[in-house]
């Protein structure tokens, strides 16, 4: 076998037709023979370019609305002898089968097709290639003989190969050719395992398969000696991995997942929202009747952490906000859309990353997490809490503001590392304790944070004080609930379930606080 292969005859099969008329005259000026199929075919007859149709040199029509064209012996004959096997090329002879040397071939716009139309079932299945991967896999199989090109990034790599090679290509480019297509076929194969999963709700099937493909390769991961990599999941076009950079540096590993932590707060409301995040923990989270009101209190919730964080908003931002936010550092700001004249005045921070994300549409996805040996799997939390969730559990029945609080007050402790306390009051969060390994301890991080509240002009102010506190999980003890009881809160939300319920609810009517019990927990790790 010779490192280097002689390209005579090619086969081109596209649905991307981008750049293949340009490549197909290349061939042709380097009297390499064409055949083609279907819409490629008359792209290059319309184009003066030389090619010989699928069913004159299969010697069979394409049939089935050309669902069967090319699986035919002469073309997998074609791809799949061995040059060097006797008795390979005497049965070749015998079959009238003539070698094809290159195949350049895109698949069915299968995972594009099920984005624009995802309810149109019929057209979805109808772009499930057949004939493209099995004409790949046979090329790919025979890599040492035979070149496959599968994505049309590599075409001018091919262009390459052969202008230096005098109509060949190499063993090692033929080979990494071959990687890529077999790479291509899987990933395509699971895109359609995913859509046929979904569609018989298998949540969990016997065998994962995350259809993505690799958007960057990252600086270093969590820290610098770590190596990482985004990719995009290859059914969804929506959320932080699909964002569109509109200006900035590069983003970090770090940056990507704190902007995650962001978009994903601010998409639990309706309302203007706006939430500051640091490592993951919300800085601030606020909602409010305009979306420029909803970032002051954001920020001022908690101004010192939220330097340097990340900012998401679930509105456009004008040139109003714009200059709001231009006064202080933040490393990523994310928002649906900017004005043209909030563009401008961010223009004048060039290292600011601006994101342009749109909340996902997919109601069914998973969170995935790696560990030794395997992964986790589960449903995104995507639990809104709303008045039908809540139960008075003590004595004193809350107002309608303070319920209203209180249902903002869990919606932002879903996304607050556990243990987690959340004490809002005007739906501003005034302290936060998250990720204590005791949950006194968060408790009494909140509380302290609320009562020393820093407002925008500088005043210490104590918002302990008739605020409401929410906690991700039930109080194990009646300890952490008289703690903040003391320090003046008046409302708080928890699930039930733990064997002193009875004890906490006994503590609340003892400080006549207003305490309300949901079923579902909301621990975040």
């Amino acid at each position: 076998m010779s490192n280097l292969q002689k390209i005579k005859r090619a086969l081109i099969s596209v649905s991307d037709k981008e750049n293949i008329v340009d490549l197909a005259k290349f061939l042709e000026n380097n009297n390499i023979e064409i055949i083609s199929t279907g819409g490629t075919y008359k792209l290059l007859q319309q184009n003066n370019i030389k090619a010989i149709e699928i069913s004159d040199f299969t010697g069979f029509p394409e049939i089935m609305d050309g669902r069967v064209k090319t699986l035919h012996p002469k073309v997998h004959g074609a791809l799949l002898a061995i040059p060097d096997n006797k008795k390979h090329q005497e049965q070749a002879q015998q079959n009238n089968i003539q070698s094809i040397d290159l195949v350049i071939i895109n698949l069915y716009p299968f995972v594009q097709t099920l984005q624009k139309n995802p309810d149109s079932h019929d057209e979805i299945i109808e772009n499930i290639d057949i004939g493209g991967p099995s004409m790949i896999r046979s090329t790919a199989k025979n890599y040492n003989y035979k070149t496959i090109i599968s994505d049309k990034k590599d075409y001018e790599e091919l262009i390459e190969q052969i202008s230096n090679n005098n109509n060949a290509t190499d063993l090692e480019f033929r080979k990494k050719m071959a990687c890529k297509a077999f790479t291509n076929t899987a990933n395509y194969d699971q895109a359609i395992s995913s859509y046929f999963n979904s569609n018989i709700n298998e949540e969990f099937p016997e065998k994962l398969l995350y259809p993505a493909t690799l958007s960057q390769k990252l600086r270093y991961g969590e820290n610098s000696h770590q190596k990482a990599a985004i990719y995009q999941n290859d059914l969804d076009i929506y959320g932080i991995a699909n964002a569109k950079q509109l200006q900035g540096k590069e983003l970090s590993y770090n940056n990507f997942n704190d902007s995650n932590a962001a978009f994903n707060a601010v998409s639990e409301f309706d309302q203007p929202a706006c939430a500051i995040i640091k490592h993951a923990n919300p800085c601030g989270i606020s909602i409010s009747d305009n979306i420029l009101e909803s970032y002051k209190k954001a920020f001022e919730a908690d101004s010192k952490s939220a330097f340097g964080g990340i900012v998401a908003l679930n509105q456009e931002v004008n040139s109003d906000l714009a200059q709001e936010i231009s006064k202080i550092f933040f490393e990523v700001i994310i928002a649906p859309s900017f004005s043209q004249e909030a563009l401008e005045i961010f223009a004048k921070k060039k290292n600011l990353r601006l994101l342009s994300a749109v909340k996902s549409k997919n109601q069914h996805e998973k969170e995935i997490k790696s560990i030794s040996g395997g992964i986790l799997v589960q449903d995104i939390d995507q639990k809104t809490i709303t008045a039908n969730d809540i139960s008075l559990a003590s004595n004193y029945k809350a107002s309608q503001e303070q319920i209203d609080e209180l249902i903002f007050a869990m919606s932002v402790c879903k996304h607050v590392k556990s243990n987690a306390i959340v004490i809002t009051n005007s739906k501003q969060n005034v302290g936060i304790g998250a990720g204590q390994t005791s949950r006194v301890d968060s408790v009494e991080i909140a509380c302290k944070k609320a009562e020393n509240f820093t407002d925008i002009n500088g005043n210490v102010i104590n918002k302990a004080q008739n605020a409401v506190l929410a906690s991700d999980a039930f109080f194990p003890f009646a300890d952490g609930l008289e703690y903040a009881a003391k320090k003046g809160i008046k409302a708080m939300i928890a699930p039930k379930g733990s064997i002193r319920d009875q004890e906490v609810i006994d503590m609340a009517n003892k400080y006549q606080i207003s305490l309300y019990f949901i079923e579902s927990r909301h621990f975040k790790h």
